[in-house]
């Protein structure tokens, strides 16, 4: 998909004279501390200031990405103010209509180096009803071809996951537990230890069918844009 090319100074002056959103209500994910030994730094104002950067970057209107991601514009502005927490497929939405990575919109732009990941201040995805997580096991510091993720699913639930962008790979092993893995339909039964590798720009969803929570380590792999 090719971005929109218009100078920044109209894309501001667009932008500042459309009028505010209207309210919406909560979201069905929300971000969260896996701990509880230091505060992370809160995702919603990260995403809303990725989002509007990468948005004037690409001389888009909040009109014109609605129509490109098919996220109403109300929740987009609200994203951009930092005052809604958007669900993970409206996250993959606005991703794929910017042409950018995932993490892309939930990095905090530190410094590179080395980083160690604690625990206690993990940046995690929960849905709204805590029975599926997605915590990130790599730092936001910047665009990136490979992302690995933990991935923690109850027992007898299901998550389901819009198709990502085109050339999109999914690397999943299961740590814990037994899980059915639907790939455009078609059903893989998994096991402790069992890995898939499959093409995820189609529908799929992640199934747990055992008796306890379904821990899972996930690689995603963008196709190159070069």
């Amino acid at each position: 998909m090719k971005s929109v090319r218009e100078s920044s100074k109209k894309a501001e002056a667009r932008a500042a004279s459309e009028p505010p959103p209207a309210p919406i209500g909560a979201e069905d994910w929300t971000y969260s501390s896996s701990g509880t030994e230091e505060a992370p730094q809160d995702l919603a104002p990260v995403v809303g200031a990725n989002l509007r950067r990468l948005r004037m970057r690409r001389g888009l209107s909040l009109e014109k990405l609605a129509q490109r991601s098919g996220v109403s514009r109300a929740m987009l502005g609200q994203i951009e103010l930092g005052q809604s927490a958007p669900t993970i497929n409206v996250l993959w939405k606005i991703a794929r209509a910017l042409d950018v990575t995932f993490a892309t919109l939930i990095q905090a732009r530190e410094a590179g180096g080395t980083t160690i990941l604690r625990k206690a201040a993990a940046k995690v995805l929960t849905s709204h009803g805590g029975h599926f997580s997605s915590r990130a096991l790599f730092p936001f510091d910047g665009p990136r071809r490979a992302e690995f993720y933990e991935l923690r699913l109850a027992a007898n639930e299901k998550e389901t996951a819009d198709a990502h962008a085109p050339g999109t790979v999914e690397n999943l092993v299961v740590s814990e537990g037994e899980v059915e893995l639907v790939v455009n339909r078609e059903t893989h039964r998994l096991e402790t230890g069992d890995a898939i590798v499959f093409e995820a720009d189609v529908p799929h969803a992640y199934v747990n069918v055992g008796k306890a929570e379904c821990v899972m380590y996930l690689v995603m792999t963008y196709a190159d844009q070069t």
